[in-house]
């Protein structure tokens, strides 16, 4: 089987490794897991999610003596509660709720020792492990690639920039009623831990077995959120973990968790999907070829030489979104076809391509998005939306 086809034991054994690793390593396997979406076969999506799931947490003395070194041997005294045992446990960090002994219900980020230390370490190994487990093709340059993924995770591993991020998102929101961002503790924030407010909520993933105006209420505040970073705000927060959303109380809000992956969306992007939205919408098949090798998704040369196989994808996403209505997430009839077709494309080696990092970051966010839409059987009428937001910012 050719290279760059994915079989089972091959994404398995990968999958496998990855998820013993902790830190940047664990933190590229997510992202993978995330990316891959419909791209992967379902069997292969469901190995590869393994890689979502919690990480190991820290043993309460190291847990110990990573706080005392950011606050103080005497911390406990300025909390009337703290429980060692994290709320969650993820790549780079885990999270605890206290109390402080003047009334503040927090959730507190605690980065694991050593993170930031071995950041480039780990991607470079991930990428070995990529490389010959044979995902990969050897002829593929992904050195770009891999310099901003260590820049990433090394603004991710830097809790005084997430904490200046979760600022500036919070201003951008402030009046919102359809959204809830934890309010920053600055005084008990440092690079390795990051103070919020505890916000009460529930998974977004417990939406399932709601009814389907409730997931379609929730999925189009998220959907609308995303148009207005991209059209907006010029910042978006580009990690779509599942995890990242909560659901309040009450039912009828948004929580938004982790801006450690929030980036600033460049002009030449939010312009570079207009021209891509505003050719879908016009069902301009030629100009929504156009636009996406502008925009830099794939070469012209791949373009030219699989016209057959690009027209079929879009053609089949035209259709899915031209139809009347609500556009139904959990319908994904369509995603066979466009696999197929893509397949058919990747196996050309000449047509690999990697994407600019700064669409390829905001791709992921949008596809993240459509995941979690999907995963909910949501309908949203996203053309309808995505018209709207259109017309009101255009130049």
């Amino acid at each position: 089987m050719h290279e760059l086809l994915l079989t089972p034991g091959n994404v398995g054994r990968v999958a496998d490794r990855l998820s013993h690793l902790r830190g940047a390593a664990m933190k590229l396997g997510q992202m993978v897991s995330m990316d891959a979406g419909d791209v992967l076969p379902p069997e292969l999506s469901q190995i590869m999610a393994r890689l979502r799931e919690n990480a190991d947490s820290m043993p309460p003395k190291q847990l110990e003596a990573v706080l005392a070194a950011e606050w103080g041997q005497g911390w406990r005294k300025n909390f009337s509660y703290f429980n060692p045992r994290p709320l969650a446990a993820a790549s780079i960090g885990q999270v605890h709720r206290g109390t402080t002994r003047d009334g503040r219900d927090l959730a507190i980020k605690v980065q694991y020792p050593g993170v930031r230390e071995s950041i480039d370490a780990d991607v470079d190994n991930v990428a070995t492990l990529l490389r010959v487990s044979g995902l990969l093709p050897q002829h593929l340059d992904i050195a770009p690639l891999l310099e901003e993924a260590k820049a990433q995770l090394h603004e991710e591993a830097d809790y005084q920039r997430e904490a200046q991020q979760l600022s500036a998102y919070a201003a951008l929101l402030e009046g919102d009623d359809d959204y809830i961002v934890p309010g920053l503790h600055s005084d008990l924030t440092t690079r390795n831990v990051l103070a919020m407010d505890f916000v009460p909520g529930r998974g977004i993933e417990s939406l399932e077995t709601e009814p389907q105006e409730v997931r379609d209420a929730m999925m189009q505040r998220l959907i609308s959120l995303v148009l207005r970073e991209l059209f907006d705000f010029g910042l978006m927060q580009t990690d779509p973990n599942f995890a990242n959303y909560r659901v309040s109380e009450d039912g009828e809000r948004l929580v938004l968790l982790d801006f450690g992956a929030a980036r600033e969306v460049p002009p030449h992007v939010s312009a570079n999907y207009r021209n891509l939205l505003l050719a879908g919408l016009a069902q301009d098949r030629d100009a929504i070829a156009t636009a996406a090798i502008d925009a830099g998704f794939l070469s012209r040369n791949a373009a030219e030489a699989h016209r057959e196989s690009l027209n079929t994808i879009i053609c089949v996403i035209v259709a899915e979104l031209s139809k009347p209505g609500k556009f139904d997430f959990g319908d994904r009839s369509f995603v066979k076809t466009v696999r197929e077709e893509g397949m058919t494309i990747a196996q050309d080696r000449a047509s690999w391509h990697l994407p600019p990092s700064e669409i390829l970051f905001v791709q992921r966010k949008i596809s993240g998005t459509a995941l979690l839409a999907a995963r909910l059987k949501a309908r949203v009428d996203v053309r309808g939306m995505a018209e709207a937001k259109l017309a009101a910012t255009s130049a």
